[in-house]
């Protein structure tokens, strides 16, 4: 069995290397990854492949930035030759990128299989281009690998073959498992003793640079009783500059976008985790750590219900209400939800080998 394996951003590489080491144990699978692209910032893209120990992408489509329909189209216009050449029994699609839906589209096309890891997810807002491409995503997959019991129940409500669905648990928690102890020797040993971990990327809140100013005014606000990181995404530190708060923004550390194991290492020792991120949600979730989500709402609601995850909006008051809380040592209780057991990429490869 031929598989194509195809990522495109930050949050697919942790997803597919699970899932490709857990298929090298069947000797009647070739495999091959595709990379489109998509992200192609060194740290934020190749640093990723060769920490995760997978080796190089065979295949670099270089896509590069545009628009969500030229990034799109591009990518179907480069990774349509790719499938007609090597012919793949299946091909697997990961999260929720424009990568996704548009390889998902070109196999469709092609009368190619394609299964979807991380299917099922929903926010319920079409605004997010994220929640468009899964939904689109899904409705073309011919199989479904689900992280949670929410995704199972989302995809039976819009009509999905109960056959079609796996819920196999989350192969990101597989990735940050097998990584945690080379995270942990990476420690910093000059980190403060607490201290508020941010990172902010979706469009929605940071090309609106009036919100964004604000946001930055109580994180410095707040700097001198929890020391601030805030490891910027390219696209946030340019909209940073348009807020004309370099004066007032001395008291943040604001970092260049960290490795894998940098951040994770961050993330275990971070008194609160501050996001606009659905991954980052899920691994404070595993970790026990405080999180406090600036989005009105999450395509993992499970973070909610099971975890230390708390939905704060783009509310800033509500915001400086919770980080209150946190600071005066008020701690929400967790659990770990059922299959994020750092197994999941074994049930996907031993389900396809069936």
């Amino acid at each position: 069995m031929r598989i194509i394996h195809v990522v495109g951003a930050r949050p697919n590489f942790m997803k597919v290397a699970p899932v490709v080491r857990a298929l090298r144990e069947y000797t009647s699978v070739r495999q091959s990854v595709v990379h489109t692209g998509q992200h192609y910032d060194f740290n934020m893209s190749d640093v990723f492949f060769q920490e995760l120990g997978i080796g190089a992408p065979d295949i670099n489509l270089q896509v590069g930035s545009g628009s969500h329909a030229q990034q799109t189209a591009e990518i179907m216009k480069r990774f349509e030759p790719v499938v007609l050449e090597h012919k793949p029994d299946l091909v697997l699609v990961y999260g929720d990128v424009n990568s996704t839906v548009a390889a998902a589209l070109v196999c469709a096309k092609l009368l190619v299989v394609v299964g979807h890891v991380e299917a099922g997810l929903r926010s319920f807002d079409r605004t997010m281009p994220e929640e468009v491409n899964r939904l689109v995503t899904d409705q073309l997959c011919g199989i479904l690998f689900t992280p949670s019991q929410d995704a199972d129940f989302n995809l039976a409500r819009e009509g999905v073959p109960p056959e079609r669905i796996h819920l196999v648990g989350n192969v990101m928690i597989d990735t940050l498992i097998r990584m945690l102890p080379a995270a942990e020797a990476r420690i910093q040993q000059d980190l403060p003793r607490q201290f508020a971990l941010v990172t902010l990327h979706r469009p929605g809140n940071v090309d609106d640079v009036e919100w964004l100013a604000n946001m930055l005014r109580t994180l410095a606000e707040f700097s001198g009783e929890l020391p601030v990181l805030f490891p910027v995404h390219p696209r946030t530190r340019e909209r940073i500059g348009k807020t004309n708060l370099n004066g007032e923004l001395a008291h943040l550390r604001l970092l260049e976008p960290l490795p894998y194991l940098e951040f994770l290492a961050l993330q275990t020792r971070a008194t609160v985790v501050i996001t606009d991120s659905g991954g980052i949600q899920e691994e404070t979730t595993y970790l026990g750590k405080q999180c406090l989500t600036v989005r009105e709402n999450t395509e993992r609601p499970i973070t909610v219900e099971m975890g230390t995850n708390t939905l704060v909006g783009r509310d800033v008051g509500r915001l400086k209400t919770e980080l209150s809380r946190i600071l005066c040592h008020e701690k929400k209780a967790s659990r770990i939800p059922p299959l994020w057991d750092g197994r999941a990429a074994e049930r996907i490869a031993r389900i396809l080998s069936n």
